[in-house]
């Protein structure tokens, strides 16, 4: 199975709603002209800017007439009422009222969390939607999974990201540990893309495709926006394991497709 990981596209409306449409329109139509075409596409978080329905209504109409299965998390900039108003029972969130849920593809599972915390920019998951989360990944063992959330739960060297990574991650590498299916954590929320060990699988965090962050290490410098190439993540799902691909957009020549 194939699945394009895209990541904070931080879509706006007004006088700057130019630069973050075009992006995830590039992005979605370089996932298109990949041979073969994935068989779905994960957009980690972050999806709008300020949580408003009118955000949402522009991302509504950006991906509507996307070929292909799309599945979207909450973010920080996320806004939880607003986002079930605008894809609530929809295929975009698995066709649930929820905004966590799972999708059972034929090859494997797609989980995809809601660590928002609202007036926060670090994340939660919380022990109802761990618990929940153990019982989805128990049901359907003989299958891997892929494990989606905004907010990556480990420390991964830039203190300002470190600050509002996910609080709970313990009791998430709890419940990961538990199934050895899971081949794949994958989060956003960095604007860079990184990856590392994780509760005995991989973590996977994927660029965003608006604007990359500065890869700053050091607590007493300044973080801030670089004009790095945008790109998503192509998981490529075994029955035992998972090899993720990065696939440059912006400063690519390769071949897109419109929608």
């Amino acid at each position: 199975m194939l699945i394009a990981q895209l990541s904070d596209p931080h879509l706006t409306t007004g006088p700057l709603a130019a630069e973050p449409a075009a992006g995830l329109h590039r992005a979605l139509g370089r996932v298109l002209a990949l041979r073969p075409r994935p068989d779905c596409v994960v957009i980690t978080g972050d999806l709008v800017e300020h949580g408003s329905p009118e955000e949402y209504q522009a991302l509504r109409g950006l991906i509507g007439q996307f070929p292909l299965p799309v599945h979207l998390a909450a973010g920080n900039h996320d806004d939880r009422e607003s986002l079930l108003d605008a894809f609530g029972g929809t295929p975009w969130l698995g066709g649930g009222f929820s905004a966590y849920y799972h999708v059972d593809h034929p090859e494997a599972t797609v989980v995809v969390l809601d660590s928002l915390v609202p007036g926060a920019d670090g994340g939660q998951l919380g022990e109802e939607q761990l618990s929940w989360l153990d019982g989805v990944l128990a049901g359907r063992s003989e299958v891997p999974a892929v494990v989606c959330l905004h907010h990556p739960p480990v420390p991964v060297g830039i203190p300002a990201a470190d600050a509002i990574r996910l609080a709970d991650a313990d009791a998430f590498a709890e419940v990961i540990r538990r199934h050895r299916h899971v081949v794949r954590v994958a989060a956003g929320h960095l604007h860079r893309p990184v990856t590392a060990l994780f509760a005995g699988t991989v973590l996977t965090v994927a660029p965003s495709t608006v604007r990359q962050s500065s890869l700053t290490m050091r607590a007493d410098d300044e973080i801030g926006w670089v004009a790095e190439p945008t790109a998503f993540l192509l998981h490529l799902v075994g029955r035992d394991e998972c090899v993720t691909h990065s696939v440059q957009v912006s400063h690519a020549a390769g071949q897109t497709c419109g929608f």
